[in-house]
């Protein structure tokens, strides 16, 4: 029998499984991704070829940057149901702008997308300021929003067209030294994350999402974090609206409609609960991965137009329960 010094030194040095316990949900997300690749493969065997690589990372980008976005929200306890009405915004305002200062100039190219992205932090904020400041549930507040953020696309652009900016759409298709430029878009998106996260901002938004009361109560200022937190997230849809009108080349007041579920998808694959306080935005990177990689397992898998939705479906409940495998086996241990 352990004497009670032996019991405190044991309580005191966690064993090494429990650090695997705490990487269970991302490691799940990794096992996932890994399924989801070899379909991949079988399906389309030049997967990994670096033409198909560039079109799959140009393609699955914007949602990257999306879900990078709706994982820092998470962690701080809130959620933005908005997503998709920003980062369709985003699209419109820039092409629009396009259109009146140019499509060939690199600084007015600069100019509207630094408009467009203040425009997405503007967004982002007030729905902070509802969330936080007014204290209506995000749920609500940001359902109710995106409707807002939709309606001005509307405004802006009515129907459909216009052109990116040209240096834009050239960037995001070139290469530098033989590396897809989306690679390093996706290297700035994953860095702007862990600068955050290792800033005392990253500190304040784990610890609001952890306990916001205990929070309080060590004085951060709850109120602010929350509020600063769906401006960061802004920022990131802005990103993701940014690289869509890159990679389309055009306008649509439609077109971010179907990502606001699918960076809620990301992020739970990802092995973020929605709880907050737990996970981290570089799962929701594998989660948006995930997502893209199903759609090309439908399409290449002939699946016919009117059963796309619903096997589409079928196939992210499954990789959903996959990943929260991981969580369910951390609860139990």
């Amino acid at each position: 029998m352990l004497n009670g010094q032996d019991a405190r030194l044991i309580i005191q040095r966690p064993p090494l499984p429990s650090v695997l316990r705490r990487s269970l949900p991302f490691l799940a997300s990794l096992g996932v991704l890994g399924g989801v690749l070899v379909v991949n493969a079988i399906l389309q065997p030049n997967l990994l070829t670096l033409p198909v690589i560039r079109s799959n990372l140009a393609t699955f980008l914007p949602l990257i940057a999306a879900a990078v976005g709706q994982a820092i929200i998470v962690l701080s306890g809130g959620i933005d149901l908005s997503a998709g009405g920003i980062i369709t915004l985003v699209n419109v305002v820039l092409v629009s702008l396009a259109g009146v200062w140019g499509t060939e100039s690199g600084w007015s190219t600069l100019a509207g997308v630094l408009v467009s992205l203040l425009v997405a932090v503007a967004a982002g904020l007030l729905n902070g300021l509802l969330v936080a400041s007014l204290r209506l549930q995000a749920i609500v507040a940001t359902f109710a929003t995106n409707f807002v953020w939709m309606g001005l696309a509307l405004a802006v652009l009515p129907v459909p067209g216009g052109q990116a900016p040209i240096p834009l759409y050239r960037l995001y298709r070139a290469s530098f030294l033989g590396i897809p430029s989306v690679v390093f878009l996706l290297i700035l998106v994953i860095l702007l994350w862990v600068i955050l996260k290792r800033s005392r901002m990253g500190q304040f938004l784990y610890a609001v999402g952890g306990h916001a009361q205990a929070a309080f109560a060590s004085g951060l200022p709850v109120e602010r974090v929350r509020m600063l937190t769906y401006g960061l997230g802004g920022l990131f849809f802005g990103l993701a609206g940014v690289f869509l009108t890159a990679d389309i080349a055009s306008g649509d007041p439609l077109i971010g409609s179907p990502l606001t579920m699918n960076t809620i998808a990301a992020v739970v694959i990802g092995g973020t609960p929605l709880a907050g306080g737990t996970g981290g935005a570089g799962g929701a990177v594998v989660g948006a991965i995930v997502l893209g990689l199903i759609r090309n397992i439908i399409f290449f898998a002939n699946v016919p137009p009117f059963y796309q939705d619903f096997i589409s479906g079928l196939i992210i409940i499954a990789a959903l329960a996959l990943a929260a495998g991981g969580r369910g086996r951390r609860r139990s241990a």
